[in-house]
């Protein structure tokens, strides 16, 4: 019987990275795939990457191009992923379809979090993590589970503000799952700065985050760290000026009995039509903000 292994396909910079013990930031692609169309998702992979070299780390964007798991992306294959036809929502429970049906796309947080940690990376930037979502507390990401078991520093703006966040919050708090703020004692919103909700510890440099994370992994705990990062406040939004805007995407996307993966994609872009822009603004500033305080912290965790 054949047998179809998750062998990690790394580019030469990654893999010599990895070897001399530099600084490495892994970053997810549903972004690229699912979460902007083209040119601009191009344009902000380009960008997160050039973010993370700035500080001199070595940036490993995560993708599954024909089957396999690639750690690190070439310019060819970040194209390939930005403007290829039936890519797939790669989490999970989808690696298994995606490498035996030979399928390319992009990676979610938990789906990032499996090839990261395969390949041997402890710092991961992405945007807004999954959670439980409004009116639906059954509707639980899988990257709260991933979270709870995969050993990496995960480098977000809180949670999506479309999501539940005292839920998620709790169900983190319920997996043992550091909630650490950069600079803040409070969860970030995700476009806003506040959400008047309370992290576990707050962190004030890029090296105390490093001790946090192996002082935890140090007692044989197992899962992440997440690093909430406040967006920029030159771009971050009122709350009340994002409130609205999502009660009437959620109210749209039950109409319409838009459930599961497809629930994220379709609030984020009707957040941004319905804030004239605004929204997609503060997720560009995020994600590039993530991306070089993660490769921060990447220089303390080698």
């Amino acid at each position: 019987m054949n047998e179809i292994t998750p062998d990690i396909i790394m580019t030469a910079d990654v893999r010599q990275a990895l070897t001399a013990h530099l600084p490495l930031v892994a970053l997810e692609s549903t972004v690229i795939t699912h979460g902007l169309p083209y040119p601009e998702n191009l344009q902000l992979a380009r960008d997160m990457e050039a973010e993370v070299r700035s500080q001199q780390a070595v940036p490993a964007t995560v993708g599954v191009i024909e089957g396999q798991i690639h750690v690190g992306l070439s310019p060819a294959q970040l194209e390939h992923l930005a403007t290829g036809q039936h890519m797939v929502k790669v989490s999970v429970r989808d690696f298994a379809p995606a490498l035996a049906l030979r399928q390319s796309g992009g990676t979610t947080v938990a789906g990032t979090l499996v090839a990261a940690h395969l390949a041997g990376l402890q710092v991961f930037a992405t945007g807004g993590i999954g959670g439980v979502h409004r009116e639906a507390p059954f509707d639980i990401s899988t990257d709260l589970t991933q979270l709870a078991r995969t050993p990496l520093v995960v480098v977000c703006a809180g949670a999506k503000a479309i999501l539940d966040l005292p839920a998620t919050l709790e169900v983190l708090e319920t997996y043992g799952v550091p909630v650490v703020g950069f600079q803040t004692e409070e969860f970030p919103a995700f476009y806003s700065r506040s959400s008047g909700l309370p992290v576990s510890c707050s962190a004030d440099s890029p090296q105390q985050v490093a001790e946090i994370a192996r002082a935890h992994w140090g007692l044989g705990l197992s899962s992440a760290i997440l690093l909430c990062v406040p967006p920029p406040a030159e771009a971050a939004l009122s709350p009340d000026a994002v409130d609205g805007a999502i009660a009437q995407a959620l109210a749209e996307a039950q109409a319409a009995n838009i459930h599961g993966q497809k629930v994220t994609p379709f609030m984020l872009s009707r957040m941004a039509e319905l804030t004239h822009g605004s929204s997609l603004t503060t997720n560009l500033a995020l994600l590039k903000n993530n991306a070089r305080v993660a490769a921060q912290v990447s220089q303390y965790l080698r």
